[in-house]
């Protein structure tokens, strides 16, 4: 356990040194790439100004959003209406995504508990 716990140490140790060497570099380099979308000067009002833009634009975006969502839904129901035609690879896949979305919420419950197993700290 203790030999485990080195090689841990001296692998965390050589992505600490690695990450100061060359995580200043990544950084200007991803500046560069998108300093299309900076904002000079970033003041608070434009970033009060941006936050609205995001916002509304979202706001906007809803009714296709919904409209997107129920022919979705409409496909689904087609679906299970023509179950018989489902084949076994299109079935295999809607178990596994609702397995995946039962994990994820047992890990938001997790996380929720303060990373506890058994129950709420009380």
């Amino acid at each position: 356990m203790a030999s485990r716990l080195k090689q841990l140490q001296s692998k965390a140790t050589l992505a600490s040194e690695f990450l100061s060497k060359h995580g200043t570099t990544y950084y200007k380099q991803l500046l560069e790439q998108n300093k299309q979308y900076i904002q000079e000067p970033a003041t608070v009002e434009k970033c009060n100004e941006l936050s609205k833009q995001l916002f509304y634009t979202r706001l906007a975006s809803l009714p296709t959003r919904n409209e997107a969502f129920w022919k979705e839904l409409d496909h689904v129901k087609g679906l299970w209406k023509n179950k018989n035609d489902l084949h076994v690879e299109q079935v295999g896949i809607a178990a596994l995504f609702g397995l995946e979305c039962f994990a994820w919420f047992c890990a938001g419950e997790i996380v929720g508990r303060g990373f506890t197993f058994t129950g709420y700290y009380v």
